[in-house]
């Protein structure tokens, strides 16, 4: 097991791997109703992004875990700049909000520690900076403010100093379903109002 790390890979070969084992460990990933997936040409034009840090974890010359660590939030679209230009002004200014725009990991692999290899590494690095590192996580790996993956990236950031878990927002994921509506089982929207405010519908 080898951990490469690249800026501006312009190795189409390369990123055509890459993006195979995205697709295929996240993109194609049907297990959650969302996921911040990108196209090829997106994919394509992150890594070539000479501000992003490309980590992956190979074995067998096969890759096995990757991450993206945009270090200039501006170019990214799942982040509002404004935020943290408001909220850590100054380190916004000096170019220190990064983060973590994606983690991909090869489901059929055992990769305990190649987790914990990469995070060294790549924590290591974002320690040195005095980066605020931001990263998201879905419901199902974080289920409550405390403990989950939350906890286990602060514990992997103490391997590699000083840090401080700093919750930022929650966000949750619901929809409308009118299948009822469709089926002519809807009711009008008076009595839909009058449940709504606690008065009995007519």
């Amino acid at each position: 097991m080898f951990i490469s790390r690249h800026t501006r890979l312009g190795d189409a070969v390369l990123r055509g791997r890459l993006w195979e084992f995205y697709r295929r460990a996240y993109a194609d990933n049907p297990l959650l109703p969302f996921s911040e997936i990108v196209t090829r040409p997106e994919f394509d034009e992150i890594l070539l992004n000479s501000t992003n840090r490309v980590w992956v974890v190979w074995e067998d010359n096969q890759p096995i875990v990757m991450t993206l660590i945009a270090t200039d939030i501006t170019t990214t679209r799942w982040l509002n700049a404004d935020y943290f230009r408001r909220y850590h002004t100054e380190r916004m200014r000096k170019g220190l909000v990064h983060y973590v725009m994606w983690v991909v990991v090869d489901a059929a692999v055992a990769i305990r520690g190649a987790n914990i290899a990469l995070a060294k590494e790549a924590l290591a690095v974002e320690a040195r900076d005095g980066a605020l590192l931001v990263f998201d996580l879905p419901e199902a790996k974080q289920t409550a403010d405390d403990g989950g993956a939350a906890e286990l990236m602060l514990r992997m950031g103490q391997m590699v100093g000083d840090v401080e878990l700093v919750p930022l927002a929650a966000q949750r994921y619901y929809a409308l379903d009118f299948t009822r509506a469709r089926s002519g089982i809807a009711r009008d929207d008076g009595d839909t109002m009058k449940d709504a405010m606690g008065t009995p519908a007519t």
